[in-house]
């Protein structure tokens, strides 16, 4: 099985060569269209549509053909598709990646095949670190905690317990944010880990009580927020003086209505609202809606369609030519203006750089909206930043 597989990889260079050839320019798009993840898949492939019907199928002269793939959120799963879409359909771009351990398992092909990854979900720091051909345009964890904590400690929270998700994204929030929670001179009283897929809260929710802090910072990711938000209130925490600050992860847009008005006041920070006041997020928004049944577009949706506007831009750049190494080359600086405000990809760690919003969870128009009231803008990956 081994021997096998390391000659696919080994074969991925050799058959994707053939790719800058091609009139096509094929795009392979691995989301979690079911399990868990799913609403990270619909998000992403609603917006993915999306950007092709408002600004075409072809660019530099070349047919752009998205092929989409359901890796269920499973890595292995992942791995598989993204070598099947290199060898057998010869794609040039490969893109979604919903989990970071889907991200990371597809980077040894990427590098193999010399085809670039774009990362339009996960959000733990590594990841581009994983191969020189990764890109990100979602965001990661460290740039919405960091944020966070320096307005929880200058809002007068002083003792706060972290609860995570425990993998990459997870370590990297509850790090990031005690990190600089306790610089600034706030006390963390525990840092609580739960398993990714855990569907029971109440054993974490107990320490937290009995722990008695000003606040409580969460990151769970994307779909799992109104699971989590409903436990916390049934364990009578919202009325013990416990806080609730979170990443924009836990009142994602996309299920934020669905959480009843437990979720008012709820002080997060992230990289986008639907709420987000520009001319281009309300069109991108009421697009979106118009074209998903009246579903409301969520940060995971605006990765996916800064996505496809970095890969058009890249092939703009290099004349249509698919070549990885002229695509990544194209990649590194580009900066646009995206739904959630100026966006650029940094050209040292092909990490986005945007800006941080802190918002409160609100009622507009008889629902709920991540109300932006205060901006961070232009924020670098904190962990790489940290490194230099």
């Amino acid at each position: 099985m081994l021997r096998r597989e390391l000659a696919a990889i080994a074969a991925l260079t050799l058959v994707s060569s053939g790719a800058a050839a091609q009139d096509t320019v094929k795009i392979g798009l691995i989301l979690p269209m079911t399990g868990q993840q799913a609403s990270t898949g619909k998000q992403i492939d609603a917006a993915v549509k999306l950007y092709q019907a408002r600004n075409g199928t072809t660019v530099a002269g070349k047919k752009v053909e998205v092929i989409l793939k359901d890796d269920t959120g499973v890595a292995d799963v992942a791995k598989r598709l993204a070598q099947e879409l290199v060898v057998n359909d010869k794609v040039a771009v490969l893109a979604g990646f919903g989990l970071t351990p889907i991200a990371l398992a597809v980077a040894p092909i990427a590098t193999q095949a010399k085809v670039p990854e774009i990362v339009m979900a996960a959000g733990t720091s590594s990841i581009t670190e994983a191969s020189p051909y990764v890109a990100r345009t979602s965001f990661t964890l460290a740039q919405s905690s960091v944020p966070m904590a320096e307005w929880a400690y200058k809002n007068g929270i002083k003792k706060v317990v972290t609860l995570v998700s425990d993998y990459g994204p997870g370590i990297d929030a509850e790090k990031s944010f005690s990190d600089k929670f306790k610089a600034d001179g706030g006390t963390i009283a525990e840092n609580l880990r739960i398993p990714l897929r855990t569907p029971d809260f109440a054993p974490v929710l107990q320490k937290v009580a009995d722990a008695k802090p000003d606040a409580l910072f969460v990151f769970v990711p994307s779909g799992t927020g109104a699971q989590f938000v409903k436990q916390f209130v049934e364990r009578g925490l919202d009325k013990s003086g416990v806080k609730l600050i979170a990443t924009g992860d836990v009142t994602d847009d996309d299920q934020l209505n669905g959480m009843g008005d437990v979720v008012l006041g709820v002080i997060n920070a992230h990289n986008y609202s639907a709420d987000h006041d520009s001319a281009l997020n309300k069109a991108y928004v009421d697009a979106f809606k118009k074209a998903n049944g009246g579903l409301r577009p969520n940060f995971m949706s605006v990765g996916g369609y800064d996505g496809m506007n970095l890969i058009y831009e890249a092939l703009k750049k290099t004349n249509g030519s698919t070549d990885g190494d002229k695509l990544m080359a194209a990649i590194k600086g580009t900066a646009w203006e995206s739904p959630r405000g100026p966006i650029s990809i940094d050209p040292d760690t092909r990490d986005i750089v945007q800006n941080i919003y802190i918002r409160k969870v609100d009622k507009v128009g008889g629902e709920l909206y991540n109300v932006e009231f205060a901006t961070i803008p232009n924020v670098k990956d904190p962990v790489k930043a940290a490194k230099k």
